[in-house]
C-alpha cells in the first residue's frame, strides 16, 4: 500500500531500493596481505563503518527482507570465509579458555560492547573437512565448541563446502557430497542448526546451478536460499527487481577498497540503501517505483 513520507522523520531520507555492502573477509592476522586484514585494519574498518552510519545486518535477515536497523542508517553485512584461526581463536588463561580479543569474533564483541547500536551480526562460512589451520578455525579439540559458541552469540554459520572445493570441476555426486557432508558436520556440533546459505569457493558455480541449491548425499539433505560469489561490488536491495539471491556479489575487503565504496556512497547517497527504521515498511523515492519488486509478504510501501 502506498504512503507518504515526512522528511522530518529522518536525518537522511530513506531509500530501501539502494545498494547494500556485503563485505568479504578471509584472514584476520597481525600483518596485512592480499588475503589478510590486520587486526589494526579491521578495527579501523569498524570505526569507519560506524562513523559513516552503517549498522550490522544478518545475511539471513537480508535474504528474507527483514531490514531492522535504525532510521537513517545503512546496512552492512560481514562475511568471513575459510574458518581460519584469526577469525575465531581461544586463548587459555588460568587453565580456562576464553575468546581471544584480537580475533574477529573478539573484535566484533568488543566493538559491540562499546557501540551497542552497531549490532553484532556476521556469518562465518566454514570448512569442516579442510586441512589445518582452516578446519573449523584450527585448534583441534575446540572445533565443536566454536561452532556452538558462534550460534549462541547470534552469529550465522554458512556452507563453504567440506574443504574449499571448486564445484565447477565436479559432477553432481561430488557437489552433493561436498555440500551435504558440510551440513552434517555443522549439525553434529549444533544439533538442528539450519544451514541455508552457501559461499562458493573461488566464486565457481557447478555445471548445474540446481546442484548448489538443493540435494542430498548419504541420507543428508541440504537447501540453500542464497549463494554468494567472491566479488562483484555492492549487492542489490532485496526489494529491487535486480535482486537475485542465488547470485549475490560481495566486496572483498583488501587495501583501500572498503573506504573507496564508503566514500563513493557518501558522494552518491541516492544509490545506497538507507533505512526507514521500520521493518514492515519499504520506503523509497517515488521516482524509483519501477525498481520495486513485491516479493515479501506483509510489507507496506511508502513512496514519497
Amino acid at each position: 500500500m502506498a504512503g507518504t513520507w515526512a522528511r522530518s522523520d529522518f536525518s537522511t531520507r530513506p531509500n530501501e531500493l539502494g545498494k547494500v555492502l556485503i563485505l568479504e573477509y578471509h584472514l584476520i592476522a597481525q600483518e596485512s596481505g592480499r588475503w589478510s586484514r590486520s587486526t589494526a585494519e579491521f578495527r579501523r574498518d569498524l570505526d569507519l563503518l560506524y562513523g559513516s552510519g552503517y549498522r550490522t545486518l544478518a545475511l539471513g535477515d537480508y535474504i528474507q527482507g527483514k531490514i531492522d536497523i535504525p532510521a537513517g542508517t545503512r546496512p552492512v553485512i560481514f562475511t568471513f570465509d575459510d574458518s581460519s584461526p584469526g577469525q575465531f581463536r581461544y586463548r587459555l588463561r588460568n587453565g580456562k579458555k576464553e575468546i581471544d580479543p584480537d580475533c574477529a569474533v573478539g573484535l566484533l564483541m568488543d566493538f559491540s560492547r562499546r557501540h551497542p547500536d552497531f549490532g553484532m551480526k556476521a556469518i562465518f562460512f566454514v570448512l569442516p573437512g579442510a586441512n589445518e589451520p582452516h578446519k573449523l578455525f584450527g585448534q583441534p579439540g575446540y572445533e565443536s565448541d566454536k561452532l556452538r559458541e558462534l550460534a549462541a552469540l547470534g552469529f550465522e554459520i554458512g556452507n563453504h563446502t567440506l574443504w574449499h572445493a571448486n564445484l565447477k570441476r565436479y559432477d553432481a555426486a561430488v557437489v552433493r557430497k561436498q555440500l551435504a557432508l558440510a551440513v552434517a558436520a555443522i549439525d553434529a556440533a549444533v544439533a538442528g542448526y539450519k544451514v541455508h546459505i552457501l559461499a562458493l569457493p573461488f566464486g565457481a558455480y557447478p555445471k548445474d546451478l540446481a546442484w548448489a541449491v538443493s540435494g542430498s548425499y548419504g541420507g543428508v539433505s541440504y537447501h540453500n536460499d542464497a549463494i554468494l560469489g567472491v566479488a562483484g561490488g555492492p549487492a542489490p536491495s532485496p526489494f529491487s527487481v535486480s535482486w537475485d539471491p542465488l547470485h549475490l556479489p560481495r566486496i572483498q575487503v583488501v587495501g583501500q577498497d572498503l573506504e573507496k565504496w564508503i566514500r563513493y556512497f557518501d558522494r552518491h547517497p541516492g544509490e545506497v540503501f538507507i533505512s526507514d527504521g521500520k521493518a514492515d515498511t519499504v520506503a523509497f523515492p517515488s521516482g524509483l517505483g519501477s525498481d520495486y519488486a513485491s516479493r515479501f509478504k506483509g510489507l507496506r510501501v511508502a513512496a514519497y
